[in-house]
């Protein structure tokens, strides 16, 4: 063999053992995307079609996109057909997966009334409306139709409020990324002319053992039919799903900025997002119950100042007195003074209690002033409520 014919054969021998691989990305990232209900569980009931068909629909155009676009990226389905799968075992999937991401696909709806429409995205935490609270339950009412569900969710009763205080100490180390996620996918719905119903906190079961940056999302109200039509549609759906891309394209990029790897970010956006929704521009308040755009707003007001620390800070004069405040946030980890979670509020102050960082804004004696200042707060975090203090000591009020 001549030298020439050597070095073509061994050419040939590298493209075919060497090219797949250098072709072929390496699966850096894991996304598990779950389509809500399905099987004997039908969902939220439409006039004409079941939450689960849309669910999944979304889903899997969801995952065909990103598999498509994002060549670093493993995509994982908690079904891809109509199956039943239990809450808790779709929170296995993502663990046992060490999923980088877990997003559930919800459609929404209301007892009474058909004219509410919208998309609301949420994050694990205690719901502090009974709006919030009512759709948690809906979507937690999934564990009736499994076998020994007492015994799986330690006699969780999905329809009594009272078993949903235990999220109040859940939110887990993931909270600042799950938040980043669900504003993107909120900005991302606004872009297309969709009802921006907020980022909102509730105690989904789904969501509570999940070990990494999670979020629930709510397509739309099938109770309306005219939002029912748009997500049975199959234009619809393809809707949906971009925004979900869109907004999973950012978030993606955004994480592997933090890597140091921007390159292997998603590489096509389906759409632009601005910096606010159309509906958040056409009101100085966010919508009813919600917590939208929290890590985007730039506002600076002025506040009234505070002392950060680790216990409630008290005034001399008011040794003996019961003082109030506006809790608005909790985190497991202690967050900077100028973190973006805090929406521009500025000297703000915070309690531990059961190792959770409990964030709160204001302080006075007058429960009058307390409660003006609540509502102030409420624009931003529709979740704010009272809490009160005595010589350093929280009390009941």
């Amino acid at each position: 063999m001549d030298k020439k014919s050597f070095l073509y054969i061994s050419l040939l021998f590298a493209l075919f053992f060497f090219l797949p691989g250098l072709q072929a990305r390496e699966k850096t990232f894991t996304v598990v995307i779950d389509a809500g209900h399905g099987g004997k569980d039908p969902g939220a009931r439409g006039a004409n079609i079941n939450e689960k068909e849309i669910n999944l629909a979304v889903a899997l155009k969801l995952g065909r996109l990103i598999e498509s676009n994002a060549e670093d990226v493993r995509v994982i389905y908690t079904r891809k057909t109509d199956r039943f799968i239990e809450l808790d075992e779709r929170a296995n999937i993502a663990n046992r997966n060490k999923a980088d991401l877990f997003i559930s696909i919800h459609t929404n709806a209301v007892k009474r009334g058909s004219s509410v429409q919208g998309t609301e995205t949420y994050t694990l935490g205690l719901a502090r409306s009974e709006e919030n609270l009512e759709v948690a339950m809906s979507e937690n009412s999934a564990i009736l139709l499994e076998d020994n569900y007492q015994q799986r969710y330690e006699g969780f009763d999905p329809n009594s409020s009272e078993s949903y205080i235990i999220f109040e100490f859940m939110q887990n180390k993931h909270m600042e990324q799950s938040i980043s996620l669900a504003s993107e996918i909120q900005k991302s719905f606004g872009v297309r002319k969709r009802v921006d119903r907020g980022v909102r906190q509730a105690g989904f079961l789904v969501l509570r053992k999940t070990s990494m940056p999670s979020v629930l999302v709510e397509l739309g109200y099938i109770s309306n039919r005219q939002e029912e039509k748009f997500m049975g549609s199959a234009a619809g759906q393809n809707k949906l799903a971009e925004a979900l891309y869109d907004a999973f394209s950012k978030y993606k990029k955004n994480y592997d900025r933090r890597k140091g790897d921007v390159s292997g970010s998603a590489t096509i956006a389906v759409a632009n997002v601005v910096e606010e929704s159309p509906v958040m521009k056409s009101s100085k308040t966010p919508p009813p119950g919600s917590e939208a755009d929290i890590l985007s707003k730039k506002r600076q007001p002025t506040r009234q100042k505070t002392t950060a620390s680790s216990t409630p800070s008290v005034n001399r004069n008011t040794k003996g007195k019961v003082i109030y405040k506006v809790q608005f946030l909790t985190s497991d980890k202690k967050l900077p003074a100028n973190s973006r979670l805090f929406k521009g509020y500025k000297n703000v102050d915070f309690y531990v209690e059961k190792g959770i960082y409990k964030y709160t804004y204001g302080e006075t004696t007058d429960f009058n002033s307390i409660r003006k200042m609540r509502r102030t707060v409420a624009r931003d975090f529709k979740d704010a409520f009272i809490v009160a203090f005595k010589d350093g000591k929280k009390v009941k009020y």
